[in-house]
């Protein structure tokens, strides 16, 4: 008797882990595949069209992720057992998942030969057998995956600094020790929430507005800085929150840290404080001038303070034209006459500027001048009050420039961190996508090889080499990087023929590549010249249009190689970070770290060149976009 045949739904937004697992699904002989799909939404409208006995839900998705989608799929299916198939794993996410109504929750480092099993169980039927038990490479590879997850999870949980990860709707699925200690919450009470209600109070629009423009790609990274109401405490929040991408390009889940700056806002409120203290005690301490003035604008009273602010007795300045406070030049423009002019007209004036003393001596002044009128509204002369503001000026500038120093010093912080935050997404991720697709391929050649057709033994052989490459090229570049940034990685230098070079490079990219100009010999390392041209023509062909033209020339600065298409080019606002680590557009769906174009930066530079972008010179084709990098020529 044939065993019963179960509907199965699988929603996951990577297509190469639908695929592995809806095949390893129907080999199981147990379930029918009736529907696939990418986003919360797929899910629900395939719940309500099916009424599957089973959906296999990713918790992450563009639009709607699988916790926010999961009440509205058991309302449009009452029947269908949700089991969470996800990348994050935590007792605490598969509580929440449960209290949501999930049936069970499955972390996708689990071998995928054990997804039937775990799927019969759900729906209360018993397991036919364990397939493909005890295969070593499997579980190898298995045991290669789970290490490295746990060193990426020690690094996240020993971290210092706050740390979430959420999905693209902002709902946490996964915290650090650190932030549960910021937030005075449990892990546990966390899971589950949207991160932009961690304030402690009312939902934070200004995090809701930085996790929104990031997920949406109008961002890499938004900081935000919003209070934390702790314990009745209140505390200030540094959230740096970034996108992590696969290795097509498209959103995973988004990436925080958390950093208490309430120390440093404290400190600066209190410098602001001691400053506006510092201020009024000057203001105190310091007499003013204060004098009358004839509607001519010459002295007719003078008191003690201003006989000590200006060196002047009064026997000696009553009946002189107030003028004489002035250096010359204001003087030689009528300035204090004017001054007059506008008090007159305006009831009031008030400037800050330079005045001088008795001893020919200047001091920063702050300058009140109002005018006096009798009842009749005729003026009967002007009150002008001075004081010394000489120290608080250069207090002023001295604050100014210590917030500059402070801003930058700010700013590199940040850059370090959002370069940590970056490495460590992306590095995860671009390592566990390709182990999966290994570990999924290899379990199915390995455990139904008599069960599977040419074809498809033939495209999971194909899974397995792209994969392998993808994570050997994403180790070499990462090890390569860290050599160049620590300088242990050595160059040598012998006579290089770039034509040559340039025809091994080309060698295996199946394109027709031009190899023109000068067969210049330059002074460098021949594997080194032929990595960075490798690099270059890859990018080239993977993201550029033919024709590819490799392009050799002297210049007076040594020889210069420039890698040509006749694709759209780089974005402008891109070029300016096109060679930084990490440098990725927003957009971009492509494969890879961002450290290439880094590389061959710093190989050019290491071997006494440099790298750079250009495009269509006057004259020329347009949309010509060229890589080039320069070299000394040998001799």
């Amino acid at each position: 008797m044939e065993p019963e045949l179960f509907d199965v739904v699988v929603v996951d937004d990577a297509d190469d882990v639908r695929a592995v697992v809806g095949t390893q699904l129907r080999l199981s002989r147990r379930f029918r595949v009736v529907g696939e799909g990418a986003t919360g939404a797929d899910a629900i409208s395939l719940a309500a069209a099916h009424q599957p006995a089973v959906m296999v839900l990713d918790a992450s998705m563009p639009d709607m992720d699988g916790l926010e989608a999961l009440p509205a799929i058991l309302a449009a299916s009452p029947t269908t057992r949700v089991v969470m198939f996800s990348g994050f794993g935590g007792t605490a996410l598969e509580i929440a998942a449960r209290t949501l109504g999930a049936a069970a929750f499955v972390e996708k480092s689990i071998p995928l030969r054990e997804l039937p099993a775990r799927l019969l169980e759900v729906v209360g039927a018993e397991e036919p057998g364990a397939p493909g038990d005890g295969h070593a490479g499997s579980d190898e590879s298995q045991a290669v995956l789970a290490q490295h997850l746990e060193r990426f999870r020690t690094v996240f949980d020993q971290a210092a600094i706050g740390m979430a990860t959420m999905t693209l709707a902002g709902t946490v699925v996964r915290v650090n020790p650190a932030l549960a200690r910021l937030t005075g919450d449990g892990e546990a009470a966390l899971i589950g929430r949207r991160y932009f209600h961690l304030t402690g109070g009312r939902p934070d629009d200004a995090v809701r507005a930085a996790l929104r423009r990031v997920a949406d790609g109008e961002q890499e990274t938004a900081e935000v800085e919003h209070a934390l109401h702790v314990r009745g405490e209140r505390r200030w929040v540094r959230s740096t929150i970034t996108v992590v991408r696969d290795p097509e390009g498209r959103p995973l889940y988004l990436f925080a840290q958390a950093e208490d700056v309430t120390v440093q806002r404290k400190a600066m409120d209190e410098l602001r404080a001691s400053e506006e203290r510092f201020r009024l005690l000057v203001e105190s301490v310091v007499d003013y001038a204060i004098f009358m003035l004839d509607p001519g604008g010459h002295i007719s009273t003078w008191n003690i303070g201003a006989q000590r602010m200006k060196g002047y007795r009064a026997d000696e300045i009553v009946g002189q034209h107030f003028r004489i406070f002035y250096p010359p030049e204001a003087q030689a423009i009528r300035h204090p006459e004017h001054e007059l002019e506008i008090a007159k007209r305006e009831g009031r004036y008030e400037e800050e500027g330079w005045r001088v003393r008795k001893d020919g001596t200047a001091f920063w002044a702050n300058v009140v001048i109002t005018a006096l009128f009798d009842h009749e509204h005729h003026l009967v002369g002007f009150g002008k009050v001075t004081r010394d503001i000489t120290e608080r000026r250069r207090a002023e500038a001295a604050r100014d420039l210590a917030a500059v120093e402070l801003g930058e010093a700010n700013q590199r912080l940040r850059a370090a961190n959002e370069e940590t935050a970056d490495f460590l997404a992306i590095t995860a991720h671009e390592l566990r996508s390709p182990i999966v697709a290994m570990t999924g391929a290899a379990d199915l050649l390995a455990s139904h090889w008599a069960e599977l057709t040419d074809d498809q033994r033939q495209e999971n052989f194909r899974n397995l080499s792209r994969s392998a490459e993808r994570t050997r090229r994403l180790l070499d570049e990462l090890l390569m990087a860290s050599r160049l940034e620590a300088g242990q990685l050595e160059v040598g230098a012998e006579a290089v023929s770039l034509t040559g070079a340039a025809a091994e490079a080309a060698a295996g990219l199946g394109e027709t590549v031009k190899i023109v100009g000068d067969d210049l010999l330059v002074r460098a390392d021949r594997i080194r010249v032929v990595q960075m041209l490798a690099n270059l023509l890859g990018n080239a062909v993977r993201y550029g249009e033919p024709p590819f033209v490799v392009e050799i020339s002297p210049s007076d600065a040594g020889a210069v190689v420039r890698v040509c298409d006749a694709g759209p080019g780089v974005d402008p606002e891109l070029v300016p970070r096109l060679f930084r680590k990490f440098s990725r557009g927003a957009g971009r769906r492509d494969r890879g770290t961002g450290l290439g174009l880094f590389i061959v930066r710093e190989l050019a530079r290491r071997q006494g060149g440099d790298a750079w972008y250009e495009t269509a010179e006057e004259g020329q084709r347009p949309g010509r976009a060229c890589f080039c990098f320069r070299l000394p020529i040998a001799g």
